[in-house]
């Protein structure tokens, strides 16, 4: 009996070793991050496929360094398709691609720091994107430091342009760094552009009134006994004429203000990781930071309410008695930013 009874034990031992050895050999082999499978499983379902991403591009659900993961939404790889697709559009290549000139590597500032590239398109929020710039690259501490007058002095603030670099530099920096610009509505730009040049004049650049506007009103002004200064209808009748080249040469760089954003950018050219929109900025803001792997750094300016919001009203009032010939010209040379960008052909156009 005494021998029955040991006999007995040590097969119970034999069997709770034999569970022992299996939850150590479960445990062994599996994920040891416990989150593999699942990750992969959210990024199948989460990110529908919508078009190569551009080569350089970081992949939709990667893991950060921090062991965050970050899905890209949908809409980021939206614009980046739909500017494939306008890219590809035959009947509007003239609109659409432009050569990646020193014109355009002059927009472009760069950060070897964190591999960053920023193109600039003015009247887009774009001083609040140089300070973040900035201060990545060492030049001053915090954003709130930087004093307004070094922002677009290009000998003190720390920038510098790709074009500066060597073609073998630009072509590295091109192919690898993370890049990114944003917009907005054409028209509103446009709008914007004309206030802050040629009404308000806030950094006090003489030029524009004293240089460019009158050689505006000179070619463009139909009543010439009109005395005013220059007025928005000058101006688009300027930017909606196709020999519009020739008074850009005499104007230089300051044409950056206007002119589209394919010339500013080459769009079609350079295969950009991330296209924020103005009217969205309080969300694409921090999504770009996240993107590039800085958010942790540097904090996009604070974006007081609605001021990033289209607002249709003030565009239809300046477009106001404005003929539609003018606008349809004026539309016909910013189609392809319109195309490009998602951005609708204004109501007052469609009647």
């Amino acid at each position: 009996m005494h021998q029955q009874w040991l006999l007995l034990a040590a097969c119970f031992w034999v069997i709770f070793m034999f569970m022992v050895a299996s939850k150590f050999i479960t445990l062994t082999f599996k994920d040891p991050d416990g989150y593999s499978a699942k990750h992969e499983l959210l990024f199948l379902t989460a990110v529908p496929e919508v078009g190569k991403l551009p080569e350089d591009k970081r992949v939709a659900g990667e893991v950060k360094p921090t062991g965050e993961m970050h899905v890209q939404p949908l809409v980021y790889l939206q614009r980046l398709e739909l500017i494939r697709n306008t890219c590809r559009d035959e009947a509007l290549r003239n609109l659409s691609h432009t050569a990646v000139s020193k014109f355009v590597l002059d927009r472009i500032f760069v950060c070897d720091k964190h591999k960053i590239l920023f193109c600039q398109t003015p009247k887009v929020g774009n001083t609040q994107w140089k300070k973040v710039l900035i201060v990545l690259n060492g030049a001053f501490p915090s954003i709130d430091e930087i004093p307004e007058n070094v922002v677009h002095d290009h000998d003190k603030n720390g920038l510098p342009r790709l074009s500066s670099f060597s073609d073998a530099g630009i072509q590295r920096r091109l192919k690898t760094y993370f890049k990114f610009f944003i917009v907005r509505d054409p028209f509103e730009r446009l709008i914007s552009a004309f206030k802050d040049k040629f009404v308000h004049n806030p950094r006090f650049e003489p030029w524009y009134r004293h240089e460019i506007a009158p050689g505006i009103i000179r070619k463009y002004r139909r009543n010439r006994t009109e005395t005013r200064g220059i007025q928005f209808e000058d101006f688009v009748r300027y930017l909606g004429d196709p020999n519009h080249r020739w008074l850009d040469l005499q104007f230089g760089d300051r044409i950056i203000h206007w002119v589209t954003y394919v010339e500013l950018c080459a769009p079609c050219e350079i295969k950009y990781s991330v296209v924020g929109h103005h009217e969205t900025l309080e969300d694409d803001a921090p999504y770009i930071l996240r993107e590039a792997g800085i958010d942790h750094l540097v904090s996009y300016p604070t974006i007081p309410p609605g001021i990033t919001a289209y607002n249709r009203t003030k565009v239809e009032h300046y477009f106001l008695g404005i003929s539609k010939r003018d606008i349809r010209r004026l539309y016909a040379r910013f189609e392809g930013d319109f195309r490009l960008f998602g951005y609708q052909k204004p109501e007052f156009l469609l009647n």
